[in-house]
């Protein structure tokens, strides 16, 4: 298991790596599901062609270049549940995404993105292929999906090293920026937009790829690199570096209130947060504390749960 997971911190220090492998594999290993339980009278055959559609495309597209063991692919989830389904095939639903990674010397894998994006419309006919075109729209369902397929293994880089999923998250801008130059139903277009919904996809990777938000993402890459994975070695120092540099949350928050990039962090991190402070030093409580109900109030009472 620490083999395995410091050959995948090498490898992810770069985007191009050559290392003496028998077997390489695409980058995901993504847990798929269709739910269209509320759709009464649907064509259940229909989802699950969809469901298999989706897992053969996430799970056996090359993203990148990166040489990537089977071992070493990033475990993630992604949940489509179906709302309603038009006569003309139009599907509205709502898609989860989650993804984790392991923490050096430990049998945990922590969050990095848990995202319900609710803008899900696409058009589709059982058997349509999912095409993956990175230079050119194709498709609702296409794009949707590529998006988060770069978005997962962008955060993932992110984590191991500073800046390191910016590639990926360029390839999420050009997604955005062909969706919204495309001829397209209404419906489908909503999260491309850049107004609106400011939970979007645009926003979010607008965020992202704003370099005002490099303090924050060198956070990330801390917390992940600097905190989580020393603490195997040493508790006390990791949780420190962590509690060290959340002030980042909240200068980001006060600079653009309710920014997306920031919620989306919490909305991975938030049980996270409560256990690794629940034991730290009263200073470290009161600064994590400080920071998170200014930041997210709405999750309070889960915050309060660090003083016991």
């Amino acid at each position: 298991m620490i083999i395995g997971f410091m050959y995948r911190h090498l490898l992810y220090l770069s985007l191009s790596v050559l290392v003496s492998v028998s077997v390489s594999a695409q980058e995901l290993k993504c847990n798929v599901t269709v739910n269209a339980d509320q759709v009464d009278g649907s064509n259940k055959q229909m989802f699950q062609t969809l469901q298999q559609s989706v897992s053969d495309f996430v799970n056996n597209t090359r993203w990148t270049s990166m040489v990537v063991a089977e071992q070493e692919r990033i475990e993630c989830n992604m949940m489509i549940l179906v709302n309603s389904v038009t006569t003309e095939g139009l599907v509205d639903a709502s898609l989860q995404v989650q993804s984790r990674r392991p923490v050096y010397g430990t049998s945990y894998s922590t969050p990095l993105i848990n995202i319900k994006d609710d803008d899900f419309v696409f058009a589709y006919q059982e058997y349509d292929r999912i095409e993956f075109q990175p230079t050119q729209f194709t498709t609702n369902l296409s794009a949707m999906l590529t998006y988060y397929c770069y978005l997962i293994i962008g955060y993932d880089l992110d984590s191991y090293s500073r800046l390191g999923g910016t590639a990926c998250f360029q390839q999420c801008e050009n997604i955005v920026s062909s969706a919204q130059t495309s001829s397209i139903e209404k419906g489908e277009l909503n999260g491309w937009k850049a107004f609106g919904n400011n939970r979007n996809r645009y926003t979010l990777i607008n965020n992202l790829m704003d370099g005002a938000f490099n303090d924050y993402r060198n956070y990330f890459y801390e917390y992940h690199r600097l905190g989580l994975d020393e603490m195997s070695a040493n508790l006390d120092n990791g949780r420190a570096k962590i509690a060290g540099g959340i002030n980042v949350l909240r200068d980001a928050n006060k600079a653009r209130p309710a920014t997306y990039v920031i919620a989306t962090f919490l909305d991975a991190k938030n049980d996270e947060l409560v256990n690794l402070f629940q034991k730290a030093t009263d200073s470290e409580k009161k600064t994590v504390l400080e920071v998170l109900e200014a930041v997210d109030p709405t999750r309070i009472n889960l915050y309060e749960k660090i003083n016991g």
